[in-house]
Order: C-alpha cells, then sequence, then structure tokens
C-alpha cells in the first residue's frame, strides 16, 4: 500500500529532488508544464549565477590577498640612502609574482565554476573529471621535463630568487638575466653571449644582486712595510671614498679593512671590503683600487711586483758556436807550400 502510494505521488510530482523553484511553483499552481520550465527557465539560471557570483567573490578575495603579499615583498631591508636606487627593480618583481598568481588563481577557479556549472545543467561530469586526470597523467610520463621546467620556474618568481637585471650564477651559465618565463632563463654574459637555461635544469643559483652587494679588494704590500699604517691608509682611502658625491648613494655602510689576509711569497695581502648597493660593487671595487694605487704611491707604501730572470738560449748558443771557431782556427797549422823531387 505504501509502495503504491510513494509510485502516486512520483507521478504525480513533476520536480525532481532538489528543484526547489519547480516545488514552489508545483505547491502554487498545480500546474505541471509550468513547474517544469520554471525550473529550466528561474531554477537553473539562479543556481548558474549564484555558482559565478560565489567564484567571481572568491577570485576577488583571493586577488586581494596576493596584492597584500605583494606590498609586503616590495618593502627592502635597504637604508633609506639607497632605498631610491632599487625600489623600481623590487616593484617590477613584486608585480610579476602577483600577476602569476593571479592568473593561476583564475585559472583554477574558472575550471571549477565552470565544472560546477555545467554539472547544473545537467551535464554528465564524470567523463570530464576523467579525461582531466588523464590527460594530466598523459602530461606527467610524456612530458616530465616540461612540466619540472613549468614548477621550477613558479617557484622562481613565487621565492624571488631573481628577476631580469639580476647577474646570476646558475652553474653552467652566467651572466645578466634578461628574461625569465615558466619555462626557461635567458642570460647574457659577460662576452656578450646569450645563454637559454630551462628553469628545471638549474639546480642552484648564486645571486649577486639581491638586496644588496659586497666590494672584496684586495692589497699586497711589501714585507718591509708598517702594517699598522698601511691599514691606517687603507681606511681613509675607503672612508674619502665613501664621502664622495658620486659614490654615497650606493655604499651602504662604513668599509671595513678586515687585516692581513694572506702572508705570500713575496707580499702581505691585506682586504678591504664596502657594502654596496645592488650591481654596484665592481664600479665602486674598480675606483678604490685606483685611489689606494694613488694614495700610496703618495705615501711611498711599496706594491711589490714579481721579478723574472730571462735566459735567451739562442744567443747563449751562438756565442759558444762562435768561440768552438775561434779555438778550431787557433789550432790549425798554416797551409804550407807543395814542393817535388826531381829523379
Amino acid at each position: 500500500m505504501l509502495a503504491s502510494l510513494l509510485t502516486v505521488a512520483a507521478e504525480t510530482d513533476p520536480c525532481a529532488e532538489g528543484e526547489q523553484v519547480c516545488e514552489l511553483v508545483w505547491d502554487l499552481t498545480d500546474n505541471r508544464r509550468l513547474a517544469q520550465w520554471s525550473d529550466v527557465l528561474i531554477g537553473k539560471p539562479l543556481a548558474i549565477l549564484a555558482i559565478i557570483l560565489l567564484g567571481i567573490v572568491l577570485r576577488w578575495v583571493l586577488h586581494r590577498l596576493v596584492d597584500r603579499i605583494a606590498r609586503r615583498a616590495e618593502r627592502g631591508v635597504l637604508p633609506e640612502r639607497v632605498e631610491s636606487a632599487v625600489t623600481a627593480r623590487r616593484k617590477q618583481r613584486a608585480a610579476t609574482m602577483a600577476g602569476l598568481l593571479k592568473s593561476i588563481i583564475t585559472f583554477i577557479l574558472t575550471a571549477v565554476i565552470g565544472t560546477m556549472a555545467l554539472s547544473e545543467l545537467g551535464v554528465d561530469i564524470a567523463p570530464i573529471i576523467a579525461s582531466a586526470g588523464i590527460l594530466g597523467l598523459a602530461l606527467g610520463f610524456g612530458a616530465q621535463s616540461l612540466v619540472k621546467d613549468f614548477l621550477a620556474g613558479i617557484f622562481v618568481f613565487i621565492e624571488d630568487q631573481y628577476g631580469v637585471g639580476d647577474v646570476v650564477d646558475v652553474g653552467e651559465a652566467s651572466g645578466t638575466v634578461e628574461a625569465v618565463t615558466l619555462r626557461m632563463t635567458r642570460l647574457r654574459d659577460v662576452n656578450g653571449t646569450v645563454w637559454y637555461v630551462p628553469n628545471g635544469e638549474i639546480m642552484r643559483v648564486g645571486n649577486m644582486s639581491q638586496n644588496w652587494s659586497r666590494a672584496v679588494v684586495d692589497v699586497g704590500v711589501g714585507y718591509g712595510e708598517d702594517l699598522t699604517r698601511v691599514q691606517e691608509v687603507l681606511r681613509e682611502v675607503a672612508h674619502s671614498l665613501r664621502e664622495d658625491e658620486d659614490f654615497a648613494k650606493v655604499i651602504i655602510e662604513e668599509p671595513e679593512v678586515t687585516g692581513v689576509e694572506m702572508l705570500a711569497a713575496d707580499s702581505v695581502t691585506l682586504r678591504v671590503m664596502v657594502k654596496t648597493a645592488p650591481l654596484e660593487q665592481w664600479a665602486v671595487a674598480r675606483a678604490l683600487r685606483q685611489r689606494i694605487k694613488s694614495r700610496f704611491d703618495h705615501e711611498g707604501i711599496e706594491i711589490p711586483f714579481a721579478q723574472r730572470v730571462v735566459w735567451h738560449r739562442e744567443d747563449r748558443r751562438a756565442q759558444e758556436a762562435e768561440a768552438r771557431g775561434r779555438e778550431v782556427d787557433t789550432d790549425t797549422p798554416a797551409a804550407r807550400p807543395a814542393t817535388s823531387s826531381e829523379g
């Protein structure tokens, strides 16, 4: 009896389970066709619209979170006196990272919202999900190097390992970064050669221009010099360089003379270290060496240089041959006139 009643109710109720708009119209009008069409024309569009609105809200919230992370990444660790020199590059990196994260978020949300909308329209999404899984598995096995490059590129951006304009050493190649994509990094070395390095092949990165750099200058002096006086002269030269208007904005801290670094065969090596803004260490080191040379010449401090004795083997052999020739000429008896006898 109960089964027959349920069968009759199912036959009379035109709405499927969960179709609330259809149920509402059916209760109000008892019109089967109107109830069915109301769900198609009103219920499903409203459900799809709600899903889309939910996706838009989630996208907005996540993008705001990414923007906040990017603003934090824009804050540097350099003092204010050199902050303006690297602010533009740091903002560019933060904007690149934010753009990448936003693109990933938009792609994932679009795929999820699209799948949910198809499900509301009555499309069987199981084959779609299965196809996506098979496609992902095929990509994982058939394009492992490509997937590896893309994943490594994502972490390069997220972790801000390096960016355009940095001078890096990636193992096989080193130089200035000209372009960074999710798949590869393009470098140009000091000789002008362009290197294309897949991100997945980079095992380690040495960044010589991130946040700050350091100029290291080793100076050799003779063993007869007063090392205390030499160190004082080096401090004065380095300090005067920092006070120079041309270098005041790129030298971050007071230069440091660490003392004796090495006792070589013909000289004593002292080291001067200067903390600089990114990419400025080479210009500072060149200017510091030039000033040290001029000041040492003025103070009479000796910068030793290697001396060599050169043997000219050909000249020596020629002299020996000439000497042997003179000896032979001296020992040879003089020619005598020929005589004949008559019988």
